[in-house]
């Protein structure tokens, strides 16, 4: 099942896809998470896909992010594995829809995309057991932890770095069906492979990630969760076209400007 979020009409509305139609949604999915299947939680309106624009597929309070999560981007950096998931905050105004513009704040020198899969929550979760960690989740999309370097290595800390506003591409929907542990996530550039790698190469999976945050902090309806992202990080620069592709999933496209 895909979830959308979309404007129409000049309003704002939920939907689900039924081949290449939405069907709108009474409420947020979130507020109906055991019913999402049945046919009374749809109200009869539907939209062609290709005559709505699509937002972010969710509004999080906040967006927890994960560094060194891949054993191939280790590697790539020299690093050792962390003990425990290393995890970070970005805020809810970084966040974009599919086909919006990554925009790169003044005086930007080296802005990263990062590929990642995002796990969104759907219903309040504070000290989950990994066990039951499926009971959360709503599903699965795609995400970019856009990175200022130079603001990384200067503040040694990430906040500013991954804090800019259009620094948080998510979408283009929410796959509710996809298998999260054995993935294969592509990230182009211009339609340049750059990052190929699969979720079985997470050091955390998915369950021990909610288990974990939910540990740390309550986790809201609609919060998203950045598992990490694998080897072949680099530059974008204005212009370019950067696409993050994960299986079973789907592909979500921003273009960069200055």
């Amino acid at each position: 099942m895909r979830i959308f979020r979309f404007v129409a009409q000049g309003k704002t509305k939920y939907g689900l896809l039924t081949k290449n139609t939405i069907s709108r949604l009474r409420c947020s999915p979130f507020s109906n998470l055991q019913h999402l299947s049945s046919p009374s939680v749809l109200d009869g309106n539907t939209y062609k896909l290709d005559k709505v624009r699509l937002l972010a597929p969710c509004l999080p309070s906040k967006i927890i992010c994960l560094g060194l999560n891949y054993h191939s981007h280790i590697k790539e950096l020299k690093l050792h594995m962390p003990p425990v998931p290393l995890i970070f905050l970005k805020p809810s105004t970084t966040v974009i829809g599919p086909d919006d513009k990554i925009i790169l704040p003044h005086g930007w020198k080296r802005i990263d995309y990062e590929g990642e899969l995002g796990v969104v929550i759907g219903k309040k979760a504070k000290d989950v057991s990994e066990a039951a960690t499926k009971e959360y989740v709503l599903g699965y999309t795609c995400f970019n932890d856009v990175s200022d370097r130079d603001a990384q290595a200067a503040d040694g800390q990430w906040t500013r770095a991954k804090g800019y506003d259009t620094f948080t591409p998510i979408g283009p929907w929410i796959e509710t069906e996809a298998n999260p542990d054995n993935l294969k996530l592509e990230t182009y550039l211009n339609g340049e492979l750059r990052q190929s790698a699969s979720t079985s190469d997470l050091i955390f999976g998915i369950s021990k990630l909610v288990s974990f945050i939910s540990g740390v902090m309550t986790l809201l309806p609609g919060d998203v969760i950045a598992t990490g992202t694998p080897s072949g990080i680099g530059p974008m620069h204005p212009g370019d076209i950067v696409e993050v592709k994960i299986q079973n999933i789907g592909t979500l496209r921003n273009s960069v400007a200055a």
